[in-house]
Order: structure tokens, then C-alpha cells, then sequence
């Protein structure tokens, strides 16, 4: 019969999508790597790193002589007598010179030394933001293609649907012909088939919307996607252990603790303007006086500069008093970064032991369900059961087909959540075949430069 076979190749379909052969399947690791490579995200905060490499070099430049040339030239005129025999005469000279000072900071209350520790702090800190946005990206990615994944499953097992619905509704329609049905089977089989077919017209606008979040993310169209399989290995064993991890490497604690660092350099850099300051200056001059012909002068000066601040209005005793408000504020987002580690940790934990459950518990639905939906369809045959009967076991199966393949895509989205609780999802605990960007490379090639407009990448 033409419904057994469509029954069967019902039945016969995997919980999980049919992935193409592998040779022309994309990957979870290969979307990962080109995630890595061109994500928007994650390369604006790797040129926000380099923005902020540049804060050193310019903390050092404390430490460093400020060189200034100056040149003047002008007309000058004079009018007058010099005692009241004489005319009244005047004049228009062009007094013109150059001249070049160096000064050189001596002490400046400590304030180069916790410039510079304060902009290597902040600089620990962007590398440690850089690394959550990596974790924040790539388990986007994760969830991307999963979520591509799961909607074709849903797609898939709708469109399997409609071919089961229309088999029942064509067997409806000649069980009436022949008098051996009523008007209302036809009419239960026609709603189920409309039903079916507005479920599987959400599945695709669904599937379009996943399609679309792909792309975004990821940055090409989604292929032939395999089913990704998840690396136990790399997994915390416990909630205890994972909890552990994060503590010790979540990089968002540690960001929140360079955070501190940072802002208890900035109090000590403020309280260094009620210091004294010391430099020194050094001039070489040069003037012309064109009203004498060839009169001209030279000089050299160097001094040695002592300031001492009395009284600034009270800005700095404020502005240190907000910097250590600051400081205790980014204490305090310590204290909430690690609990919101924790926390993180063990809800992916939890949410991966319900995931692994669900699935077991699916499979089980599933098994029983095809047993449930055989046994109808044989008692609807001597006419024990009614066509209703069969459609609402034919939805059972479905709705337990359907609650597999969410199973499975949490699964994959809770154990890639747990590695990202616990500072592991990188692209070198991945081992993803790319390039890795090195932040320490940027920084060493501009940390002590001198002079120069141009980015170490030529721009």
C-alpha cells in the first residue's frame, strides 16, 4: 500500500538531520575557524586592544625630553626725537631670530612611573576583555549553526508530516467512496493537513531567520552543515570543577582584577599633582638686529626648574577622592564577576546533565510512540480506532522527533556554554586550524617607539 510506505519512510527517519557526506559538510570547526578569522565583533575589539597599546608609549613619554623650535621675524617701527633740538625722526627695522629648547623631566611626584603601570594594567585588561569577546563570539557561532541544524531538522520532519497527513487524507477520501467512512475523517485529515502545512511554513521563515543570524555571525551561507559531535574531553567532570576553572581562568575575572590595578594606579598618578616637580630646561638662541648691519647675537642658557604646587583650588583633593570611589566601584565589580562565574558555571552544568537527560528521555518517547502509532493504524484498519485517533499519535511522534533534535542542539550549545563558564572556549583549546592572533606582537613593536605616524601594519 501506498500508505505503508509512506508510514515507513515516516517512521524510518532519524531523530537527528541526515547530514551530507562528510566530504561536502561544513564543519562545526571549520565555521568556528572562519568565525575567528573574519567575525566584525571580534576584529573591532582587536583594533580596540591596539588603540589601547598606544597608551604606553604614551605613559612613557614622561620619562622622555620635550624638544621645541621657534623662529620670529617682524617689523618694528619707531617714532621720536631724542631731545627737543632735534627733528622728529623715525624708523622701521626687521628684528628676526630662532632659537631651541629642550627641556628634560627630572620628577614629576611619581607620576610617569604609575602612568606607565597604569596603562600596562589596562592593557592586561583589553587582553582579557579580547579573550571573553573571542568566548562571547565563537559560542555564538556554536549556537548559529546549531540553531541551522535544528531548524532543517524541524523543516524536515514537518515536511515528512505533510506526506503522512495527505496519505490520510486520500485513504479518508476513498474510505468514503466506497461507504466505509464518514465526512468527519475527511474533515479531521483536512484540518491536520492545513495544520501541518502552516507548521511547516513557520519552520521555514524560521529557517530563513537562522539562515540569516549564520551569516551574520559566521560571514558565509550555511552549506551542508554535519551534525557536530561534542568533545567530552575537553568538559568539566562536575559543577564543583568547573566552578574551580573559572575562578582561576574566567576571563572576565580576570579583566575585573586589571580593572583594579588600573584604577589604583590612576589615585596614585592624581595624588602625584600635590607632589613637587622637577626639570631641566636648556635654550640656544639666535637674533638678528637689521639696524645695525651685521649686528647679531648668540646665546645659550640652561636652567634647572623646581615647581611646587601650594593650593590647586581643590581640584586634585576631589578628583582623588573620585578616583578612590572608583577604585572601591571596580573592587566591588570583582566580587560580582566572580559570582557571576559561578553562577554561570553551574547553570551550563545543570543545563548540559538536563540536555544528555531530555535525549534519553526522547529516544525512550519516540520508541514508544512508533509502537503507539503501528498499534492504531492496525486497530483503525478493524476499525477500533478512528482516524482522529491516528492523527493525534501521528502529532505524538512528531512532537517527540521534534523535542530529540532540540535535545541534541542543547546539548551541543550547553557543553560549549560550560567551556565558555570556564574560560576554555578558545581557539586554541579548539585546536582550530587558523592564524592566532597574537596581541603581544602590536604591543612590542609600539611600546618604546619614539617617533612615527604609521601602524606596524603600514597604515
Amino acid at each position: 500500500m501506498v500508505f505503508s510506505r509512506v508510514y515507513l519512510a515516516t517512521v524510518a527517519m532519524a531523530a537527528v538531520i541526515v547530514a551530507a557526506p562528510s566530504v561536502y559538510a561544513e564543519t562545526l570547526t571549520s565555521a568556528l575557524s572562519q568565525t575567528y578569522n573574519s567575525n566584525p565583533t571580534l576584529n573591532a575589539m582587536r583594533a580596540q586592544l591596539r588603540a589601547t597599546d598606544e597608551n604606553v608609549p604614551q605613559a612613557l613619554s614622561g620619562y622622555r625630553p620635550v624638544l621645541t623650535g621657534s623662529a620670529f621675524i617682524g617689523p618694528s617701527y619707531s617714532r621720536g626725537r631724542t631731545s627737543p633740538q632735534l627733528p622728529v625722526g623715525s624708523s622701521t627695522t626687521w628684528p628676526r631670530g630662532y632659537g631651541l629648547t629642550i627641556e628634560q623631566p627630572i620628577f614629576r611626584g611619581f607620576r610617569t612611573q604609575n602612568s606607565v603601570k597604569q596603562a600596562e594594567s589596562a592593557v592586561l585588561a583589553g587582553r582579557e576583555i579580547l579573550r571573553s569577546t573571542e568566548q562571547d563570539v565563537l559560542l555564538d557561532a556554536v549556537t548559529a549553526y546549531t540553531n541551522v541544524i535544528y531548524q532543517k531538522g524541524i523543516v524536515s520532519l514537518r515536511e515528512q508530516n505533510i506526506a503522512f497527513l495527505r496519505e490520510q487524507q486520500r485513504a479518508a477520501a476513498d474510505r468514503l467512496k466506497v461507504g466505509e467512512g464518514t465526512r468527519t475523517d475527511l474533515a479531521q485529515t483536512d484540518a491536520a493537513l492545513s495544520q501541518g502545512q502552516t507548521a511547516y511554513d513557520v519552520a521555514i521563515a524560521d529557517l530563513n531567520s537562522a539562515n540569516a543570524t549564520y551569516i551574520q555571525i559566521i560571514g558565509t551561507a550555511p552549506k551542508s552543515l554535519q551534525t557536530p559531535v561534542v568533545n567530552t574531553r575537553l568538559l568539566a567532570k562536575s559543577a564543583e570543577s568547573a566552578v574551580s576553572a573559572g575562578q582561576s581562568r574566567h576571563p572576565a575575572i580576570r579583566a575585573a582584577s586589571y580593572n583594579v590595578d588600573t584604577a589604583a594606579f590612576n589615585v596614585k598618578v592624581i595624588e602625584g599633582q600635590l607632589l613637587p616637580t622637577v626639570s631641566v630646561q636648556g635654550q640656544l638662541a639666535h637674533n638678528d638686529d637689521s639696524s645695525n648691519t651685521g649686528s647679531w647675537g648668540n646665546s645659550a642658557t640652561i636652567t634647572a626648574n623646581l615647581s611646587v604646587p601650594i593650593y590647586e583650588g581643590g581640584v586634585v583633593y576631589s578628583q582623588t577622592r573620585q578616583a578612590k570611589e572608583t577604585l572601591g566601584q571596580y573592587r566591588i565589580q570583582l566580587d560580582s564577576a566572580r559570582d557571576q562565574v559561578r553562577a554561570a558555571a553551574v547553570s551550563a552544568f545543570g543545563q548540559l546533565q538536563a540536555a544528555r537527560a531530555s535525549i534519553t528521555s526522547a529516544q525512550d518517547q519516540i520508541r514508544a510512540s512508533q509502537l503507539a502509532l503501528e498499534g492504531v493504524i492496525e486497530e483503525q484498519k478493524v476499525g477500533q480506532r478512528t482516524t482522529l485517533d491516528v492523527l493525534n499519535q501521528q502529532q505524538s511522534l512528531l512532537q517527540a522527533r521534534e523535542t530529540l533534535i532540540l535535545a541534541q542542539r542543547a546539548q551541543v550549545v550547553a557543553s560549549y556554554t560550560l567551556l565558555s563558564s570556564t574560560g576554555s572556549l578558545s581557539a586554541e583549546n579548539l585546536s582550530l586550524k587558523v592564524q592566532r592572533y597574537e596581541p603581544k606582537q602590536h604591543y612590542q613593536a609600539v611600546r618604546d617607539k619614539w617617533i612615527g605616524l604609521r601602524t606596524p601594519d603600514g597604515r
